[in-house]
């Protein structure tokens, strides 16, 4: 996701590359910084949140929240049966049988009430303090990362020229959905219509989103900016909607994977490792397309 060059001699590959016109210099290596800075620190986010959340398993809508109050709209624990312990989840009033997974989980014979399983959380076992220093330290790191690029594309025109959406790729949009459903994906040096829009919806909704969230759920930042939460309904909305923010990125990860696969995993891989990246021969007559 950054300024895209045809491949050049001394560009620091080897000749025979250079000779190869499909092959080009795709991601920079700030972009690829970037991306692994943040996959690793979602990924590290969202373990220790989930193990964050075992404190707390519900979530509501509003101001307040308990026993009480009647504005839960998420929640997952555990309760007696005829048959033993059974796990649920209960999403709007529903409930759905999550034993062995969420709810009630573990080994055999030392299955324990628990919301999200201990593989699933960092650290495994319960310890709201570490989850807590371990999601924060890389919640700053990303929210830094992210700052830092912005400002970064801004700069070197990136934003425009890369990931800003113009009304050709708007026109393309519909074959576009068709191709991608078929599995027929097109190798060039530019996005296509749907990776602008996915990319963008990612990098400018919903990590500012969580980011924005997760301050307004501080009560140290409520005395810094008290109208921030004000404006997101609550603490407890704030939470409701971090929480969604995760469901959603986790969402887009398996997409983005299931993308990755169809479309070539080796020339994608190769791509956010080393920068460079294999197109499509160029024919005769055809107008260069998005990727």
């Amino acid at each position: 996701m950054e300024t895209i060059t045809m491949s050049q001699p001394g560009a620091g590959v080897d000749a025979a590359s250079t000779k190869d016109a499909t092959l080009i210099y795709r991601q920079s290596r700030w972009t690829r910084l970037t991306h692994w800075l943040w996959a690793i620190s979602l990924f590290f986010m969202l373990l220790s949140g989930l193990q964050i959340f075992n404190a707390r398993p519900q979530l509501y809508i509003g101001k307040q929240s308990g026993f009480e109050y009647n504005n839960t709209v998420f929640a997952i624990g555990a309760e007696n049966t005829a048959t033993g312990p059974r796990g649920y989840t209960e999403i709007f009033g529903h409930r759905f049988d999550t034993t062995g997974v969420l709810g009630w989980s573990g080994p055999a014979g030392q299955q324990t009430s628990r919301a999200f399983p201990s593989w699933a959380t960092i650290p495994s076992y319960y310890d709201l303090g570490t989850a807590r220093v371990v999601h924060f330290f890389f919640a700053w790191i990303l929210t830094t990362t992210l700052v830092v690029w912005l400002v970064a594309s801004l700069v070197n025109g990136h934003l425009r020229r890369d990931l800003a959406p113009r009304l050709d790729d708007l026109k393309r949009l519909p074959q576009d959905i068709i191709e991608h459903a078929k599995l027929r994906f097109h190798h060039t040096r530019e996005y296509n219509t749907l990776q602008k829009m996915a990319y963008g919806g990612v990098l400018f909704v919903l990590l500012p989103l969580m980011i924005i969230t997760g301050l307004a759920m501080s009560p140290s930042m409520n005395s810094v900016l008290p109208l921030l939460n004000e404006l997101l309904g609550g603490r407890q909305t704030a939470r409701t909607i971090h929480f969604t923010v995760m469901v959603l990125l986790v969402g887009f990860f398996i997409v983005h994977m299931m993308m990755i696969l169809a479309a070539g995993p080796i020339n994608e891989l190769r791509s956010i490792i080393t920068g460079w990246y294999r197109t499509d021969p160029p024919r005769h007559g055809d107008t260069e397309r998005s990727a």
